[in-house]
């Protein structure tokens, strides 16, 4: 029986050769995709934490290279409908982007003003509604991770979540 800290290195080792032989094809399709440096080195990052929690499920040694790069895909799609999401949910409660800058007092209280709404927003929407949009929106949790957490397939956080958005959107005015 092997010990545990063996199958650690053993796995370090795989994890280390995988990404020295695939991360330029996973960042030059990333890249490709986004056409955003930081964007790709993102999701480069983020699909080989999903290979290294996923390497187990990979049957076919042979389609390794075609495995990532669908999880690359996957990831890509992902984070850009988390962008896109968050994008919708401030504009549909007229929350402007986070500035950089240093801001004026004002401004802080403004912002601080704007997430009050938010939260009363969210607060208005079944406890199931809100934690879903909570788990997906404001937290990044993925499909799989707010499925785990809710104990629910990950379809029906797919549905749940559509579903949850729409009722958000009734909530603000906005139907589009």
């Amino acid at each position: 029986m092997r010990k545990w800290g063996e199958v650690l290195r053993e796995e370090k080792l795989q994890i280390e050769q995988l990404y020295e032989a695939y991360h330029r094809d996973v960042y030059h399709f990333a890249l490709y995709y986004t056409n955003n440096k930081q964007e790709a080195e993102d999701i480069t990052q983020e699909t080989f934490l999903k290979v290294l929690k996923q390497l187990n499920r990979l049957k076919d040694k042979s389609k390794v290279k075609t495995w990532i790069l669908s999880i690359a895909r996957n990831t890509a799609v992902d984070i850009h409908r988390r962008k896109k999401v968050r994008k919708l949910l401030s504009e549909k409660i007229s929350l402007q982007p986070v500035v950089s800058e240093i801001q004026k007092p004002q401004d802080i209280v403004e912002r601080n003003e704007e997430w009050q709404e938010v939260q009363e927003v969210l607060m208005t929407l079944k406890s199931h509604d809100r934690t879903i949009i909570i788990c997906r929106m404001l937290k990044d949790y993925s499909i799989q991770e707010t499925a785990a957490i809710l104990r629910m397939s990950e379809v029906k956080v797919r549905v749940d979540f559509h579903r949850a958005i729409a009722r958000l959107r009734k909530k603000v005015g906005r139907d589009d």
